[in-house]
């Protein structure tokens, strides 16, 4: 019985390995002002310190995120002296965390008798019988209790932030004046920004450069079409 269960375990885990992929979980948090959507000519810019508009990471990224713009009606300008927006584009991971968990692990064995049987011989010498008899039981299986056992879970936090700055205000005042702002952020196992980082993108996708009123939680997997449009991936 026992064995039984174990292989139906290995089984189901198995098919979880070869079927499955992980889901991540998404926040995104949006505001702007009124005058955000009559913007739409930009220069898009990186935010982080000692990034160039020439780092291919950056690149990569901007790609993804000239794709959601693109699809929203923002046209990328060809000079400063077109742009009536400054994009500013900000992105990071965080440190590794670690945190113990305890789970349960169900013990199995024997929990009682399901049938008996009783077989064997009886002799008679005169008046008297004797009987030698064997008496067998088939035993039921369950759940006897559990174990408690230790485990560990390493998370990190992902995010990227992107701004909407008021690029005629400035080439006339100097002012840098945000007209919107979108931050998305996760926390999950994978360490790598660049397997994340189309993720955050598509799922920032319906609620850049526009006021959510509160964090909108967002629901992706790799294979999901939102993801494949912002990398450019055919979408059946």
């Amino acid at each position: 019985m026992r064995n039984i269960i174990v292989i139906i375990f290995i089984t189901l885990l198995s098919g979880c390995v070869a079927t499955g992929q992980p889901r991540f979980q998404i926040s995104v948090d949006s505001l702007a002002s009124p005058v955000a959507l009559t913007k739409k000519t930009y220069l898009l810019i990186p935010g982080n310190e000692g990034i160039s508009r020439d780092d291919l990471q950056f690149q990569e990224y901007e790609s993804y995120l000239k794709r959601v713009l693109k699809s929203k009606g923002y046209v990328s300008a060809n000079s400063s002296e077109e742009a009536d927006l400054a994009i500013v584009l900000s992105y990071g991971i965080g440190d590794p965390q670690t945190q113990q968990y305890s789970y349960s692990l169900p013990t199995w064995g024997k929990t009682g008798v399901a049938s008996s049987n009783t077989y064997g011989t009886a002799t008679t010498y005169g008046n008297t019988t004797s009987v030698n008899a064997t008496t067998t039981y088939t035993p039921t299986y369950g759940v006897t209790g559990s174990t408690t056992h230790i485990g560990n879970r390493t998370t990190y936090f992902r995010y990227a932030l992107i701004t909407g700055y008021d690029y005629s205000e400035f080439k006339n005042s100097q002012k840098e004046i945000q007209i919107w702002k979108t931050t998305i952020s996760s926390t999950g196992s994978s360490g790598d920004l660049r397997r994340v980082f189309p993720l955050l993108i598509a799922a920032s996708a319906p609620y850049m450069a526009t006021n959510t009123g509160q964090k909108i939680p967002v629901s992706l997997y790799e294979s999901d079409k939102a993801v494949k449009a912002v990398k450019g991936q055919p979408v059946e």
